[in-house]
């Protein structure tokens, strides 16, 4: 395995521990405000990478099945969608609910919250191990550029998730390594997960294009159910639209900059 592909399968998981080392700058929970537009900036890095990172390069990959060459990429995506839903029937949702009362319900609903974002994680992970083994084995419409741009847009996705997890945990009394080492722990599935799909790249070439659609429907899956609700709720939701436009542009640039 290359170095180029190593360091781009880590680049999520930096990311995602950037994010949880908040708990040492921030003294308490994240403000409102300030999690409004770091969910909203995730929501729209998330938005344009499933286009430009995932059903571009599926649509591209087709080509050969002429008219047809949108039924990997639309069957992938709702597979990916209906992934998700699936596993959000055998887990919370991401976000908090902040009207419970008690020590033991917020501390119940924050183990809640690592396992919903560990698992969630999972896609993110095959999605970039999937991109990266297209790459490798030379697949029409994917290139390291391209996969590069992915990894940089779920590792800027990955940044408030770091801090969702961690800095509730310390507002509950954790000391901060520890709830560090808990935000840490819930992004390292994604390399795993990554490398796991490149080491089975003689499996994953053949169907690609319905791997990155579905990579785009859990991706897409998150933002709708998780991510644009959070981002609305409440007072000033303009933030998070504005921060869900310059993710989208930030993630647009990159992709097309780098690809």
């Amino acid at each position: 395995m290359t170095g180029k592909i190593l360091l781009g399968i880590i680049i999520p998981f930096i990311g995602t521990s950037l994010g949880a080392a908040m708990v040492f700058l921030l003294k308490q929970q994240i403000s409102d405000n300030l999690q409004k537009i770091l969910t909203g900036f995730a929501a729209g890095v998330m938005v344009a990478a499933s286009f430009w990172s995932l059903l571009e390069p599926a649509l591209e990959s087709s080509e050969g099945m002429g008219k047809l060459a949108f039924i990997p990429a639309a069957v992938g995506f709702m597979v990916g969608i209906g992934f998700l839903l699936l596993l959000d029937e055998v887990t919370p949702h991401m976000h908090m609910d902040h009207q419970m009362e008690g020590p033991q319900s917020k501390l119940k609903k924050t183990t809640k919250l690592i396992l919903a974002v560990t698992l969630h994680n999972i896609p993110e992970g095959l999605a970039v191990g999937v991109v990266y083994a297209g790459w490798r084995s030379g697949q029409a419409g994917v290139n390291q550029a391209a996969a590069l741009a992915l990894a940089l847009g779920i590792a800027i996705q990955n940044f408030p998730e770091g801090a969702i997890v961690s800095m509730p945990l310390r507002a509950e009394g954790m000391p901060k390594g520890k709830t560090f080492i808990y935000g840490v722990l819930s992004g390292a599935v994604e390399p795993v997960a990554s490398v796991i799909t490149i080491l089975f790249a003689s499996l994953v070439v053949p169907v690609l294009p319905y791997l990155l659609a579905f990579a785009a429907g859990a991706m897409m899956y998150v933002v709708v159910e998780e991510l644009i609700p959070e981002m609305s709720e409440g007072e000033h939701s303009n933030k998070g639209t504005i921060a869900f436009s310059l993710g989208f542009v930030v993630m647009m640039v990159l992709d097309v900059a780098l690809g």
